[in-house]
């Protein structure tokens, strides 16, 4: 089985109504992407989870996927019209071939070195190292293979910071690889909180994969915090959360509370512009600073006053 994917060169002000008008022409999916992605114009639009920028590329493309049979020439034309275009656009085809879809992704994701003891080793690979720490990790339909810089920051940190026998929260956890990397780093236990109940499937089942002791884990959408004040015996050590600015901003008063006296504090997921206002929020509680940066993104760390 094969398909064709048209792809065809728009403006801002035309992309949605092009990408409306494929749709109605029986296009499998649609999708928007920058034309000049990968390259040194590649221009970057981030949103936050519920704030979704209402930006798009000026210089754009919209890809439609059809049938291999599809009759491309009517389907273009009757695009002009539907999205009131003054002239035919301009466009391409590419053919899809079937193909074996799932050694297609797991092709892209190869071990990956955090540092001289620390590697994530997707479970289709050996590990490079035998004798490191080695995290072996199915990512599913969670976010956390590793590959992120918001990612490697914090298991960056942990390599670094985590002391034994700490307690520690996953905040956002995922495909749970921050705390399995904490467990295997020598936490005593962790709690990793995702909304998501694939995440929370995909962390318990790579913990299980990683030999993790069921006794020193848990995972769960639900947090007590958010709901109730913890009790002194009931703060953890660390608290790392890897997940967006906005989302930090609202969480702040639950992961506070979170955390004891002299405890510290993990936030990735902030880029660099948006590092001050979190700071800001966080500072009422904790002594902030920027403690590393990867591309644009930063690692946020505080110690609890």
């Amino acid at each position: 089985m094969s398909w064709i994917t048209l792809i065809i060169k728009a403006d801002a002000v035309h992309a949605e109504l092009l990408s409306e008008a494929l749709i109605e022409q029986g296009a499998l999916s649609v999708d928007i992407h920058d034309a000049a992605a990968d390259t040194p114009d590649e221009q970057l639009l981030f949103g936050e989870p519920g704030e979704p920028s209402e930006a798009i590329w000026q210089n754009a493309e919209v890809s439609a996927l059809f049938d291999k049979d599809a009759d491309i020439d009517e389907i273009v034309l009757n695009v002009t019209r539907t999205a009131h275009l003054d002239r035919q656009p301009r466009y391409r085809l590419e053919h899809v071939e079937e193909q074996d879809w799932v050694r297609l992704t797991q092709s892209q994701f190869e071990p990956i070195q955090i540092s001289s003891r620390l590697w994530i080793v997707p479970t289709w690979h050996q590990s490079p190292d035998s004798a490191a720490i080695n995290l072996i990790l199915d990512p599913g339909l969670a976010f956390g293979t590793g590959s992120h810089p918001t990612t490697q920051l914090c298991l960056g940190w942990l390599d670094q910071n985590l002391q034994q026998g700490d307690r520690l929260i996953d905040y956002g956890c995922g495909s749970g690889i921050l705390a399995i990397a904490a467990l295997k780093l020598g936490a005593a236990h962790v709690t990793g909180i995702d909304i998501d109940p694939q995440a929370i499937k995909a962390s318990q089942e790579n913990a299980l994969c990683n030999h993790c002791d069921p006794a020193r884990f848990v995972f769960s959408t639900r947090y007590r915090a958010a709901v109730k004040d913890l009790k002194s015996n009931e703060q953890v050590d660390v608290v790392v959360a890897n997940i967006l600015a906005n989302p930090l901003i609202m969480l702040a008063p639950v992961l506070s509370q979170a955390i004891r006296k002299e405890g510290r504090i993990v936030l990735s997921g902030v880029l660099q512009e948006q590092a001050e206002e979190v700071n800001n929020v966080y500072q009422q509680w904790f002594d902030m600073c920027i403690a590393n940066k990867q591309e644009d993104w930063v690692l946020l760390t505080g110690i609890r006053k």
